[in-house]
């Protein structure tokens, strides 16, 4: 599967143990993630991570061009609902494009979980249907 990960600023450091804590799972798969929270994952996990551009230069762009084009799985985004992002209108178009692709998206910790969980299970099988 190929999951995206995205984390706010100050949920950096909270992807980063979500990473240690599951890099079993996610090293059996393709990980894609914007680029300053991609190179801090991969610094305590080494963990193989394609990396866009920071997403306030655009990274959150290139995420949201491979959910349209059905190249995304998953995604993981740890958001920061409480402060205002000037790059808000790409956060916004991840999560809108995650909906009107049917593609599991978790915005925080508890679900991120679930879904890691589920993966690992083979509950996210139905999405190679989608391919």
């Amino acid at each position: 599967m190929n999951i995206g990960l995205i984390a706010h600023d100050s949920k950096k450091k909270l992807m980063q143990n979500f990473c240690i804590a599951y890099r079993g799972i996610l090293c059996k798969n393709e990980l894609y993630a914007t680029g300053t929270t991609g190179r801090l994952i991969e610094e305590v996990t080494n963990l193989s991570i394609h990396k866009y551009l920071a997403g306030h230069l655009g990274g959150a762009q290139q995420l949201g061009a491979q959910i349209e084009h059905n190249q995304i799985d998953l995604v993981i985004f740890l958001r920061d609902p409480l402060t205002q992002k000037s790059h808000e209108p790409d956060v916004h178009n991840v999560l809108r494009l995650c909906d009107t692709h049917n593609i599991p998206l978790a915005t925080n910790l508890a679900t991120a979980e679930l879904l890691i969980k589920s993966l690992d299970r083979g509950d996210l099988e139905w999405r190679e249907m989608y391919k």
